[in-house]
């Protein structure tokens, strides 16, 4: 007599249950990657903005007035504020409703670089640096 083909019940539980511990386990990883390709795009604006704002600096002897706009933004809000002759800051913020809301980069016109966390990034664990740009979750630089 021939066995009847099929898989059990047990067999489907069972594969079912692995199924779903490896996407819960997966795809807050997965989560975090999405998250950490968003911010490169202030990295990239925001050292672009400073070259701009160095070229405007070299043509004019003075950061005021200089530009500060991208052209490319679709995470981040950008502004220029501190415009004097010799100092500057430009800020990176994200933009509400984006996995990127509530973390927010900054540099100035020393190259030096800041990342807050407020709000809602902050409730899902997400720790500033007030000497780099982070790159992970945990603050790390």
């Amino acid at each position: 007599m021939k066995k009847p083909g099929g898989f059990t019940l047990i067999e489907l539980l069972v594969t079912v249950t692995i199924v779903g511990i490896l996407a819960a386990i997966a795809l807050p990883s997965y989560n975090q990657y999405v998250v950490r390709g968003k911010l490169t795009e202030a990295y990239s604006n925001l050292l672009a903005i400073r070259v701009q704002s160095e070229q405007w600096f070299q043509d004019n002897r003075t950061y005021a007035g200089m530009p500060c706009s991208t052209t490319n933004a679709k995470y981040f809000g950008y502004a220029c504020s501190n415009l004097a002759p010799t100092t500057y800051t430009v800020t990176a913020a994200g933009i509400a409703g984006t996995d990127v809301e509530g973390i927010a980069f900054t540099i100035d016109q020393s190259n030096a670089k800041a990342t807050v966390v407020t709000g809602v990034a902050a409730t899902k664990g997400w720790a500033g640096n007030a000497t780099c740009w982070i790159v992970r979750k945990n603050g790390s630089c």
